[in-house]
This record gives C-alpha cells, sequence and structure tokens, in this order.
C-alpha cells in the first residue's frame, strides 16, 4: 500500500479530481491534484517530492526538466505500440475498431514510447464523451494499482504503428458511402469542445451529434448554418 506516499495527478479536465478521495482511500497515499499549467514546474514539483506524477488528460508540453527528474506517467488509449500518435479514440474507430487497451507508460522525450506499467481494456462503444467518462474511470482504477503494486515498467513490445492527429477537416461525411462508417464519424467526435462531424454544401454547413443508428438510416441532432464565402455564420 502506498502508506504515507505523496503522490500528484496533473489533468485538466475535470473528471479525474472527483477521483481524489476514492484513490486516497483505497491507496493509504496523499494526492495533490494540479489544473494549471503555471502549477507544473521543477521547483512546485520538488517542494512535494511525489512518488509518481500522473497525467491521466494533459493537453500541454510536459517538460524535460519535470519528466527526467520525476517519475511521470501518462496514459494512452491504444494497445502500444500500436497506435502511438495523435487521435487515438478517432484514429481506432475510422479504422473499425471497437476494443481497445488503455495504457499506462512511463513519459519520455519520444512520443508515446515509455515503458509500460500495465494496460487494461477498454470499450469504445457509444459517444466520444462517453467513452472519455470511461477512460477516466480506468485510470483512476489503474493509478490505484499502480501506487498500492509498486508497478515496475517494461519496455513495450511489438510493431510500432504510429498515428497522425486528425483535423477538423477530417471530419467531413460528405464523400462516406457506408452508415455504420457515418454514425461511427458522428459519435467518435461527439465530444465537448471537438469540432463536430459534418457536411457541407455550397450554401450551408451541417454539425451532427448524438446519432443513433437505425436499420437503414441515421438519426442525429444536427446544427444547419448558412455559408458566406468560406466561413460558416455562427
Amino acid at each position: 500500500m502506498g502508506k504515507n506516499m505523496l503522490n500528484i495527478i496533473v489533468s485538466n479536465k475535470k473528471w479525474h479530481k472527483n477521483y481524489i478521495n476514492e484513490i486516497e482511500t483505497q491507496t493509504n497515499a496523499t494526492i495533490i491534484y494540479i489544473d494549471n499549467e503555471l502549477l507544473l514546474t521543477y521547483e512546485n514539483l520538488k517542494k512535494y517530492s511525489p512518488k509518481y506524477v500522473f497525467f491521466p488528460h494533459w493537453s500541454n508540453i510536459i517538460s524535460e526538466e519535470i519528466y527526467k527528474n520525476f517519475e511521470c506517467v501518462i496514459f494512452h488509449m491504444t494497445d502500444l505500440p500500436f497506435g502511438r500518435g495523435g487521435s487515438p479514440l478517432q484514429n481506432l474507430i475510422a479504422r473499425g475498431i471497437y476494443e481497445t487497451k488503455l495504457a499506462a507508460l512511463r513519459c519520455e522525450k519520444e512520443l508515446d514510447a515509455g515503458d509500460i506499467y500495465l494496460k487494461m481494456p477498454l470499450s469504445l462503444q457509444g459517444a466520444a464523451e462517453e467513452i472519455y467518462l470511461r477512460a477516466a474511470d480506468l485510470t483512476k482504477d489503474m493509478m490505484i494499482e499502480i501506487i498500492n503494486k509498486n508497478l515496475q515498467p517494461k519496455k513495450q513490445e511489438g510493431e510500432v504503428v504510429t498515428f497522425e492527429r486528425r483535423k477538423p477537416e477530417d471530419g467531413d461525411i460528405g464523400n462516406l458511402q457506408d452508415l455504420q462508417k457515418i454514425f461511427d464519424y458522428i459519435r467518435m467526435l461527439d465530444a465537448d469542445s471537438y469540432p463536430r462531424a459534418f457536411l457541407s454544401t455550397e450554401n450551408l454547413h451541417l454539425e451532427f451529434e448524438r446519432a443513433t443508428l437505425k436499420h437503414g438510416y441515421i438519426k442525429a441532432d444536427v446544427k444547419i448554418a448558412l455559408r458566406i464565402g468560406n466561413n460558416e455564420k455562427k
């Protein structure tokens, strides 16, 4: 158990803050929570001398000074080394992959190439927001296990497959001809702060969310905006 151990969780998603009490209860460890980039400095972390610095969801760069001086654990939504790189959820679903692994790995300079502490199965069913919440709950279980068992990371094994970060224009469903794929594109982009799957005509821009796949058709909420030149009227 992590008695008297101090660990830090760094996240810019409020979901993870809700897990602090449960993690502390199940590990007997103290958790410090950081959600401000200005507080993520070597000097600040050194004051705490943490055993682990967990990054369940962090959109900013982790400095070399931090990951070389502290045991930094990041989480990635693929069965590494398959799927290193950006937009793992969208890249997986776009490939028709609906079951994956959530990997906890050591942060290193090379992207998603660090040694693996553990992996746990993760379903990719449902809208993106549901999947991210499911993954957040799973990261809680993984952090508890890493702390309690003092897991030692092991090198990645297998063929490296790298994903490219997807761009907003990749959400265009206009040329898709399969209902399952259209449904997948809508749901994999249906999360807070994500650009939605869309369809554009000469005059209109349509964005889709909350999709349901029926027999022979899709039901979804749609936002329709007029296009003026290359800009949509919001």
